[in-house]
């Protein structure tokens, strides 16, 4: 179920015009590497598990490009739902943008056929009343996509106990990008909810009628970056990451900073 994806990733998406391009940037940035290769095989999956015709798409935060796969975004009519104003503005694939609270935000029962939450739930600060909205929104059989960074890895212990501001300064010096942090523009303060942790989100979907359909933890996409853009300070954090490895407890891998789960409603 989560073997490497050997395809290539903009042929998988189409690359047939400008604003389609636009739409999936999110996808043709994204470095080679694990966290590539799971989105990859998440489309599979979308693909085989989704109803035939047009879907009803609800997105928990969006911005300006998505990670669904073309042929699963061009039959969606997408909902997105964001607190931040900014992005709601920016958002030009959605039929539907809300400016909203997706932890209060309720739409009414079986609305969906897929509810896709990548990157958000550690930015909430009550992230079991989102997943709880989500949920009810979902039809039966409806799929649930949750992307997020693991608060056990060196990532995600780094990102959860520094302050914002080195979030910034990483994004602008480290990533390149030098509009991160101004209105709209990630990275967004975090709150590392105990349901961000991957067990506990497992328990959860258990407890509130959610089978797991797809589940992989990545190495987070950070590290292939650094690698092409700043390859010795990579070598430190690999190094670093090695050590840590070797006397944390058999099998442990800080560098899995993320992952990608996919549920299903009973």
């Amino acid at each position: 179920m989560n073997k490497p994806a050997t395809i290539d990733f903009a042929t998988a998406i189409g690359t047939d015009a400008p604003a389609v391009l636009a739409h999936t940037r999110a996808l043709l940035d994204m470095v080679a590497g694990e966290a590539r290769d799971s989105l990859l095989a998440i489309h599979a999956v979308l693909r085989r598990e989704l109803p035939q015709g047009r879907l009803a798409t609800y997105e928990a935060g969006g911005g300006s490009c998505s990670f669904l796969p073309l042929d699963v975004l061009s039959r969606s009519h997408v909902t997105v739902v964001d607190i931040d104003e900014d992005q709601v503005r920016n958002n030009t694939y959605a039929q539907e943008a809300i400016l909203g609270d997706v932890q209060t935000y309720r739409f009414p029962p079986e609305s969906f056929d897929l509810v896709i939450c990548y990157n958000v739930i550690e930015h909430l600060p009550n992230v079991e009343a989102a997943l709880l909205n989500f949920r009810d929104a979902l039809k039966r059989g409806g799929m649930m996509l949750i992307g997020a960074p693991n608060p056990r890895s060196l990532s995600g212990v780094v990102t959860k106990y520094s302050p914002h501001w080195f979030h910034v300064w990483f994004y602008r010096h480290v990533r390149g990008i030098r509009n991160a942090g101004e209105p709209g523009e990630p990275p967004f303060p975090t709150f590392f909810h105990p349901l961000v942790t991957l067990s506990k989100l497992e328990a959860f979907a258990v407890t509130h009628g959610l089978d797991m359909v797809y589940r992989r933890e990545v190495e987070s996409p950070r590290y292939p970056e650094m690698r092409q853009r700043k390859p010795l300070f990579a070598a430190l954090v690999d190094v670093g990451a090695a050590v840590l490895n070797a006397v944390l407890p058999r099998g442990t891998d800080v560098r899995r900073g993320d992952y990608h789960v996919m549920l299903r409603k009973r």
